[in-house]
């Protein structure tokens, strides 16, 4: 059986509140942002991933090693959150890579539609050029 593992961790990002879903499964990793504004209750992040989990956009799968299923002691466990608390939204290596990853495709995303839009006025325009050049000639 394969494992899955997946963590919520809500941070504060100057200025706003962020939220980072991370979830790993089959030997994918993948990190999803989700920006929250003002600081979010509990139940609103509940509510929120509840209401928006077909809608979050995950960045592009990144390999990873199966989590390891062991039993750990329920006071190691504690400690191990408590932990994990007190690091204050500090994101994990593997997060950020995937999270460039997944701005380095937007970026190249935008760059080919821009790309598209600014030939496509180019177009436009020439063709306004020539529509007008043979209105002047039409009578002649």
């Amino acid at each position: 059986m394969a494992a899955s593992m997946s963590k919520l961790t809500v941070f504060f990002e100057e200025p706003f509140w962020v939220g980072l879903y991370e979830r790993q499964e089959g030997g994918k990793y993948e990190v999803s942002r989700i920006v929250f504004g003002a600081e979010p209750k509990d139940r609103e992040v509940l509510n929120f991933l509840l209401t928006n989990w077909n809608r979050l956009r995950f960045c592009p799968s990144v390999e990873a090693a199966e989590p390891e299923e062991r039993h750990v002691n329920p006071k190691r466990m504690q400690r191990i959150i408590q932990k994990q608390t007190r690091q204050e939204g500090r994101v994990g290596t593997k997060a950020q890579q995937a999270l460039n990853l997944q701005r380095e495709q937007g970026k190249r995303e935008r760059r080919t539609r821009s790309r598209e839009q600014r030939e496509a006025e180019k177009e436009r325009q020439f063709a306004l050029r020539e529509e007008k050049h043979r209105e002047k000639h039409r009578g002649h």
